[in-house]
């Protein structure tokens, strides 16, 4: 019988209580609990307010600032039945902010031509089909695109959290340091920080950069198929400011380490370095998967949620970590009944597997 060893998407299976998905955030951000996993393969448990401890003076905390949208709209159709409007990304090389792709509900009723009322003074023209199943659509309104889903979106809560989006959600499913509105998922990794535990981390001499990258709905789709060759990344867009890149790789040849929170950012820093290992201040898009077998160079820690089955989030994981390792620390983490997914605990991996 064939030992898994990270080379095909079923090695990524693993059996987690559905108790265990957490439905709602901690009742403080950095009160989750943190499993630390070392590159000598030791696990202990701490809470993330000690996350402090982990890092030292001259490493650097690399953030991915990108601000989640509500971009559930809900409305109805003419005829009076309900309809959601899931908005992906504005339509690419358009002019027009109001131009956006979309996902539909009722798919079968809400084809070109069809209109959304969302509210009086808000509607969502069908317009045409686009890739995957999806639409192009216009949002008719007077307001700009950030006033009208500030005003009647719902936050784009993961599938598996099984109820519907509250006001908690626009605060706690955003990290405090959100900037660029783009994404369509939280870059969970950053939930758990609070702006007192990222003043303890400066004041420790740790520098907290940021960079971009907008989490688009492919976050959550499955890996098909046995053959993690064969999967095709949905691209996404980055940006590195200068600024992050002088940081980083100044820590780099100080000693210090770079330390990513979160999977978007690892993708970022690793799509963004130049032959010669420099990190480049840039704009760009990227379609990188990351899997066992992938050579880093720039990631030295790496804070993280507990990721999906099956996923190229886990995937990435365990080429950081180690195919083993990542998966022993799962295991342990679910036998001591830590809280998974978005809205649950995170993952310490300090120093590559």
């Amino acid at each position: 019988m064939r030992q898994p060893d990270g080379s095909r998407v079923s090695d990524y299976d693993y059996d987690l209580p559905v108790a265990q998905i957490a439905q709602y955030p901690a009742s403080r951000r950095d009160e989750s609990q943190l499993l630390v996993l070392l590159s000598g393969k030791a696990i202990h448990h701490r809470a993330f307010g000690n996350v402090v401890d982990l890092l030292a003076p001259n490493d650097v905390l690399v953030m991915n600032e990108s601000k989640v949208l509500p971009v559930r709209l809900l409305g109805l159709k003419p005829t009076g039945a309900l309809s959601e409007v899931f908005l992906l990304r504005p339509v690419p090389d358009s002019e027009d902010p109001h131009l956006w792709e979309a996902l539909v509900r009722p798919g079968s009723k809400l084809k070109p031509g069809r209109t959304v009322l969302v509210a009086d003074d808000l509607l969502v023209d069908i317009l045409d089909s686009a890739p995957g199943g999806g639409r192009m659509v216009r949002l008719v309104t007077d307001l700009t695109v950030e006033q009208a889903l500030t005003r009647y979106g719902h936050m784009p809560l993961p599938p598996y959290i099984d109820r519907e989006d509250e006001p908690l959600d626009r605060e706690r499913y955003q990290t405090v340091y959100a900037k660029e509105s783009g994404s369509v998922a939280a870059p969970t990794a950053g939930l758990h920080f609070t702006p007192e535990l990222l003043t303890r981390l400066r004041a420790k001499g740790v520098k907290c950069v940021g960079l971009t990258l907008h989490v688009g709905i492919g976050t959550f789709r499955p890996v098909d198929g046995d053959d993690p060759t064969e999967h095709e990344m949905h691209r996404e867009c980055y940006s590195v400011p200068q600024a992050t890149a002088d940081s980083v790789n100044e820590a780099r040849e100080q000693g210090g380490r770079v330390w990513a929170v979160g999977t978007t950012v690892v993708r970022t820093l690793e799509s963004a370095v130049d032959e010669s290992g420099q990190v480049k201040g840039e704009a760009g898009t990227t379609e990188l998967f990351i899997r066992p077998g992938f050579s880093f160079q720039v990631v030295d820690g790496l804070l993280t949620n507990f990721h999906l089955p099956r996923s190229t989030l886990l995937m990435l994981v365990s080429a950081f970590a180690g195919y083993e390792q990542t998966m022993t620390a799962y295991k342990e983490a679910i036998d001591r009944e830590y809280r998974f997914y978005s809205y649950g605990d995170a993952m310490a991996i300090v120093g590559r597997g």
